[in-house]
């Protein structure tokens, strides 16, 4: 079996799969990538057991076949290149000889039988999504997810889908994101959790995507189909906490503000916090907001003033800045809207307006308690 391909061409391909290799593995066969030929084209897989990713690049080959490659080694190789043919030639026994214009290069492979087959969904059901929509709705959500192994339910990216549209959100407990496309309808109801890994994966690769994104899923994989890739992972098994428990519905006290002045302010401020807490406080009287930190423990202290726009009680409420500033980072627009109801209840974080019709966003952040001093 022998086969010639573009240098660069192979190499994106590795690299866009090979995300899914771990460092150490229990089974030595997913330290490779599974070559496989069949009429000039060469399917690539790539997979860690949890999830599987699939690619495929055009060659010219004279015959059908496979076999498994050290991953570590042909990428080492391959990024070396620039852009020029490369001959790989399988031997009988296994052996891969890569010849390129510079010399030749060879090393062992495995059986390509022994990888293991990708999962088969049964009785799958399906939605769309555009890839631009769904890469934003992983980039607006996936930041909040935890990575708590004790509670792996909250580790991934929960799905709840049904006529109204598809919600997506995230949360380790002390932040929460529900992202809701109403422009996506899927005619079943369902919901699962997709972990964090392959959702990141999905993520890097939707930059150079065109088209739609395809889900199928039943209850215990989900596979996802886009541009020149195909991505099968196992669901998260558990229940999702009640999210919607925790968004505080009633909340009188409502600030706008530039997000961009709002956030360069905290980040100012909250060098000067503790480093344990990382807590700033918000303190709002009429339109004006003073952001305070201090660190006691070396007489650190910060504050600034920022106008803003603000209806209710006047309101001191306390939260980890580090929280505060990815959430203000990923509403995505100029002017957001903060709405509280009491010091010790959640912060909501909203758009004041969305240049998306199909989008809806909420973040939640849970404040820490002030210490009065």
């Amino acid at each position: 079996m022998n086969f010639i391909v573009s240098s660069t061409t192979l190499y994106k391909a590795l690299q866009a799969v090979g995300g899914v290799l771990n460092s150490s593995n229990t089974l030595p066969i997913l330290d490779n990538f599974l070559f496989e030929i069949e009429k000039n084209k060469l399917t690539i897989s790539a997979s860690d057991l949890e999830s599987t990713m699939i690619t495929s690049v055009e060659v010219q080959a004279k015959e059908d076949g496979n076999i498994a490659v050290p991953a570590k080694m042909v990428l080492d190789i391959l990024k070396t290149f620039p852009d020029h043919p490369l001959t790989f030639n399988i031997t009988s026994n296994l052996g891969i000889e890569i010849s390129s214009d510079y010399g030749k290069y060879s090393l062992s492979g495995f059986n390509g039988d022994e990888f293991p087959k990708v999962p088969t969904l049964d009785n799958p059901s399906s939605v769309a999504l555009g890839a631009e929509v769904f890469q934003k709705a992983i980039d607006r959500t996936m930041f909040a997810a935890g990575n708590d192994d004790l509670r792996p339910v909250m580790s991934g990216m929960y799905y709840q889908m049904d006529s109204s549209g598809i919600t997506f959100v995230a949360t380790d407990a002390h932040k929460l994101v529900r992202y809701k496309r109403t422009d996506a309808k899927s005619d079943t109801t369902a919901d699962f959790i997709v972990p964090k890994k392959p959702m990141n994966l999905i993520k890097n690769l939707l930059n150079n995507v065109e088209g739609n994104v395809t889900i199928e899923y039943n209850e215990v994989n989900a596979k996802f189909e886009f541009g020149n890739y195909l991505l099968v992972c196992r669901l998260i098994d558990g229940k999702y906490p009640n999210y919607e428990a925790v968004i505080p519905k009633d909340n009188p006290n409502r600030m706008t503000i530039a997000r961009d002045q709002f956030a360069r302010s905290i980040k100012r401020v909250s060098i000067f916090a503790n480093k344990t807490t990382h807590q700033v406080k918000l303190k709002i009287t009429g339109s004006q907001l003073l952001i305070s930190a201090e660190d006691l423990d070396f007489a650190n202290a910060a504050k600034e003033e920022l106008t803003c726009s603000y209806t209710g009680e006047d309101i001191e409420i306390g939260f980890n800045s580090r929280f505060l500033l990815e959430m203000i980072n990923n509403v995505g627009a100029e002017t957001i809207v903060l709405e509280l109801s009491a010091p010790n209840r959640a912060g909501i974080l909203l758009p004041e307006n969305s240049d998306d019709e199909g989008e809806d966003i909420l973040m939640l952040v849970m404040p820490v308690m002030l210490n009065h001093q």
